[in-house]
């Protein structure tokens, strides 16, 4: 059987408006797409795919699913043939294994891991309402920050005490959310005295928690947030992607922030499409979770010089994904929460869209202010700029960007296209160092590993029967025939014939010929 893994890979991969938009005609309307039904004649569409649900719905013959489902529907695949084929589209080994009882516990062991985190998300929630010190401590800080009855429950915000935890479920797995810190025979729960903000997959279930501290200590960190685990991978995680997904497919554009309070202060204002990394620097994996909805960032930073700096790293790695990166700014001494907070809904918004800028336009400006009138730091700049061009995949948006960072830098574009190409020249020659020092690692392990004897016209021969049954073998069925192949060291291919076939060789011969025969015919 095909592991689960490998399952969970091609779920997580593929795009179900990709999937269905190789046989279907789709165009966007609003947050969805829609197109005619596969599968009744219909001339006014309603067939619905969404991206964001990552399901598709046919309203003339309510038929609907994922992308699973649908290839299952119009291609009459089987479930582990559909499987196969969205890992053949999207690069992704399959791994077939017989699934041991070790691998069933795995999976329970997970589930238990799900059923845990979700009790205390319930139990959290409940001392942060019904406790008198949950709300004496951590509902009045919530009030303090502003937020409204209504977001603390939306958010399912808690507060954890001393007593958290300790009843209803085995220890093995507190521990191994990391709820709870074991030590010998004690037990402590790590968000003690901590104000909780549940994290969720993109399909709301819980992952793990971030929790800030209210009590003055100095020996313990502001925030804290759940350990690695099985089911919690902060670098794969972001903050309010759940509330989140719906409005950045329909707006088209997703704000980044940087804490819990910034997501949640904008969503009770009315700006829904916003996430955060949770403090922590922003990866690749995150990225792409954006861009399963967006092609568009808008990356809100407060007014701390330092931190937009250090920040600015963050924008090369968007860059490399091939999405489009606004930054916006807020006045020296606020932050997203606090401007949301002291501004209405309208101003926020005219806020946002009159000081969103290019990243471009904005990192120039920024450098530029730093660089002011030395020469050094000037070309150091220009340098800088020209790495972030050049992790833009689109030429043309590249072309654009090096117009317009010659405009603001007072540069000739020549001089840009040609600090390009050396970055392009360097780049490459770094890869082919790494290639050929992998090749004399690999040339090491060969010379002292047994030798073992490799037939090349074999292994190639193979090569080509798995193309020809990949994509020709198909075609040959659907002309009324059906044929086996094999191959042979000495250059042979054997075709057996199951049936009448315009497309088939018509007995064995060199592979060179069958191919070719069978090409000829076909086509």
């Amino acid at each position: 059987m095909i592991s689960k893994a490998t399952i969970d890979q091609v779920f997580d991969t593929a795009r179900v408006e990709e999937v269905i938009g190789d046989f279907v005609q789709l165009k966007k309307s609003g947050s969805n797409f829609k197109g005619l039904s596969p599968f009744s004649e219909e001339r006014t569409p309603s067939f619905m795919v969404s991206p964001v649900k990552q399901i598709w719905k046919d309203f003339s013959t309510g038929k609907g699913g994922t992308s699973v489902s649908f290839l299952m529907e119009h291609e009459h695949f089987t479930y582990p043939e559909a499987i196969k084929y969205l890992a053949r589209k999207y690069n992704i080994e399959i791994e077939e294994t017989v699934q041991s009882d070790s691998d069933k516990e795995a999976a329970g062991e997970r589930e238990s891991m799900y059923l845990v985190s979700e009790f205390a998300r319930t139990y959290y929630q409940n001392t942060l309402q019904k406790t008198d010190q949950g709300k004496a401590i951590g509902l009045s800080y919530f009030k303090e920050r502003g937020f409204t009855d209504e977001t603390i429950q939306e958010f399912q915000l808690g507060f954890s005490t001393d007593t958290a935890l300790k009843k209803g479920y085995k220890l093995k797995y507190l521990e191994s959310t990391g709820l709870s810190i074991v030590k010998g025979e004690k037990q402590f729960d790590r968000f003690k005295g901590r104000v909780l903000f549940p994290i969720h997959s993109m399909s709301g279930r819980v992952l793990g928690f971030g929790g800030r501290i209210l009590a003055k200590n100095e020996k313990a960190a502001k925030y804290l947030n759940s350990p690695e685990s099985d089911i919690y991978h902060k670098s794969k995680v972001l903050y309010g992607i759940y509330y989140a997904k719906q409005m950045i497919a329909k707006e088209d554009n997703c704000y980044l922030v940087e804490g819990y309070t910034d997501v949640i202060q904008f969503h009770q204002k009315g700006i829904k499409n916003v996430v955060s990394s949770s403090g922590t620097a922003l990866t690749p994996d995150q990225i792409r979770l954006i861009n399963r909805l967006t092609k568009n960032i808008t990356v809100l930073f407060d007014g701390d010089p330092a931190g937009i700096r250090a920040s600015l790293r963050g924008i090369d790695l968007i860059l490399e994904q091939g999405m489009n990166v606004k930054i916006c700014t807020f006045p020296e001494g606020e932050d997203p929460d606090s401007f949301a907070k002291q501004n209405t809904l309208e101003e926020l918004k005219d806020y946002l869209k009159s000081n969103a800028k290019d990243f471009i336009a904005y990192k120039a400006s920024l450098l530029m202010e730093e660089a002011q009138n030395d020469p050094v730091a000037k070309a150091n700049l220009i340098r800088d700029m020209v790495t972030s061009i050049s992790k833009v995949s689109d030429n043309i948006q590249k072309e654009i960007y090096v117009r317009e960072c010659s405009r603001i830098m007072d540069i000739s574009e020549d001089v840009l296209f040609s600090t390009l190409a050396q970055m392009g020249k360097k780049a490459q020659s770094d890869a082919n160092k790494t290639y050929n020092k992998k090749q004399k690692a690999f040339e090491v392990v060969k010379s002292v590993a047994p030798p073992k004897k490799v037939d090349i016209q074999y292994e190639l021969e193979q090569k080509i029967i798995e193309i020809l049954d990949e994509y020709i073998k198909p075609a040959v069925e659907s002309d009324g025939g059906a044929i086996e192949l094999d191959s042979y060291n000495d250059g042979v291919v054997k075709v057996v014939l199951k049936g009448s076939c315009s497309g088939c060789p018509s007995s064995t011969m060199t592979l060179k010929a069958g191919i070719e025969q069978m090409l000829k015919n076909m086509l």
